[in-house]
């Protein structure tokens, strides 16, 4: 998985609204967009299905920023694919979540996780490179999904996974599928501190 230096150095042309907003912050490319996004705070914004909130409240998450640059990329004519991926969750490859794991007696949780997709890489604007230990580079699931299935549709599929998840791994216990979920919102929760 690679960060935001791997995305296209394509000036932006005018274009639509996500353009434009861009532009008023003198972003004159698609990397510098890319740039931009990476240096806002992780955090939940206060509609998680709606991308554009992270230029007006400054702060987003793996979904809302990287359905932001899909939808840079769909006004700006470049193939970049939004991608939905589950992997195995755990502290060495998202600093934060072990203290809650711990907590609980889990070695890992499965995880959605949005990213995007250029010419064959991985490219993940939410991490550094440098912070995780382990870099997340092996998926259970993946797919291609469009900037609009962010919100329900992604709980959906995340919840989906898990529950035949649960149905297969000795590894949570006697725990319900609510408690899992509990524990996976905690977990989020510790990566906005």
């Amino acid at each position: 998985m690679r960060s935001w230096p791997a995305l296209p150095e394509a000036p932006l042309r005018p274009g639509g609204q996500i353009t434009v907003e861009l532009m008023t912050r003198r972003i004159t490319d698609f990397r510098s967009a890319g740039r931009y996004l990476h240096h806002l705070p992780y955090g939940r914004n206060s509609d998680r299905s709606d991308f554009r909130l992270v230029l007006s409240e400054g702060r987003g998450t793996c979904s809302t920023k990287h359905a932001l640059l899909a939808e840079l990329a769909r006004e700006q004519n470049l193939p970049l694919v939004l991608t939905l991926g589950i992997y195995q969750m755990h502290e060495r490859n998202t600093p934060g979540v072990g203290i809650v794991l711990d907590r609980y007696g889990l070695p890992y949780i499965p995880e959605a996780h949005c990213y995007l997709r250029y010419e064959g890489i991985r490219i993940d604007i939410t991490r550094s490179g440098a912070e995780p230990s382990e870099p997340i580079d092996r998926f259970l699931s993946e797919e291609a999904i469009v900037p609009t299935q962010i919100g329900d549709y992604k709980v959906q599929f995340h919840q989906r996974f898990l529950h035949s998840w649960l149905a297969t791994t000795n590894v949570v216990g006697d725990r319900s599928f609510a408690q899992i979920w509990k524990i996976r919102e905690e977990c989020i929760a510790a990566l906005a501190q």
